[in-house]
């Protein structure tokens, strides 16, 4: 059953979750990474709804190391005496910043999915989120994609352990081509996200920054009828359906914005501070 909507001009977020690739950092043009900027609009609309009193949440695919940088973007540490609420890993991580300390971590099995996978793509990279280090990979990614420290490791040993996610990276394929390979293969017990280019990512299954939202909202008392949620990207469904405003960013593909309740403006017209605008002028 889908919750009623905001109630007209009255309604006002009590937590606004923002991702960051494509909705607050602008994409560079076939690179398949963004600029590590925060345009003045942005930061200043950030700001307003923070010092209104709303939760500013940050949700991303990222690994946790990948996302204290752009938290410190947006200036919103205070005193430190009331750390940020992150959600890293697709839901997987949720942590407090400043200083980083996790508080939430879901992990799973994945050697099934990556095999299978890998028995359509056996040239693709594969890469397994280290927590607070970086990443192991079996082989190195385009220069960029990846943050942290990178060790090149053997496969069968990256996940033998329960992990908490999985990239798998091929490029010599589109998004297309993968979207194909994971609605084939079916990945069950596991779930995936196809993102801007032909990558996977892997998570456990329930998993997804609508989840790890809703373990902030949970610890905060927060009701997700009272969360606005701005993204752009098709790890970003789950959570623009789940929040009680979900908003599109303009570029985003028709899936995403398919799953939202609104479109706002896209990246490059600074559509996270024309929405927050609205509920915080």
């Amino acid at each position: 059953m889908s919750l009623p909507k905001p109630p007209g001009e009255s309604w006002i977020p009590k937590l606004v979750a923002l991702d960051i690739d494509g909705t607050l950092l602008a994409w560079i043009e076939g690179r398949g990474t963004t600029h590590e900027e925060v345009r003045p609009a942005v930061h200043d609309a950030v700001q307003r709804a923070h010092d209104a009193g709303a939760h500013i949440v940050l949700a991303s695919g990222r690994s946790p190391h990948g996302m204290t940088g752009i938290a410190d973007l947006l200036d919103l540490h205070d005193d430190g005496s009331d750390p940020l609420w992150v959600v890293a890993s697709n839901g997987a991580v949720v942590f407090r910043y400043p200083p980083l300390e996790v508080v939430h971590e879901v992990t799973f099995d994945a050697r099934e999915a990556v095999r299978a996978v890998l028995a359509e793509h056996p040239e693709a990279m594969v890469a397994v989120e280290e927590r607070g280090v970086g990443y192991r990979l079996n082989r190195h990614f385009p220069e960029g994609e990846l943050s942290g420290e990178l060790i090149v490791s053997d496969l069968e040993e990256m996940i033998a352990e329960p992990v908490s996610r999985v990239i798998i990276r091929d490029p010599d394929a589109t998004a297309e081509d993968f979207v194909a390979t994971a609605a084939r293969l079916g990945l069950h017990g596991t779930n995936y996200v196809v993102g801007w280019t032909a990558w996977l990512d892997l998570s456990p299954v329930g998993v997804h920054k609508a989840s790890g939202l809703a373990e902030v909202c949970r610890r905060l008392g927060v009701d997700r009828a009272d969360v606005l949620a701005i993204g752009d990207g098709r790890n970003d469904v789950e959570m623009l359906r789940w929040a009680g405003r979900g908003v599109a960013m303009g570029q985003a593909v028709e899936e995403v914005r398919a799953a939202a309740d609104a479109v706002t403006g896209a990246v490059g017209d600074d559509g996270v501070a024309q929405e927050l605008c609205r509920w915080f002028p």
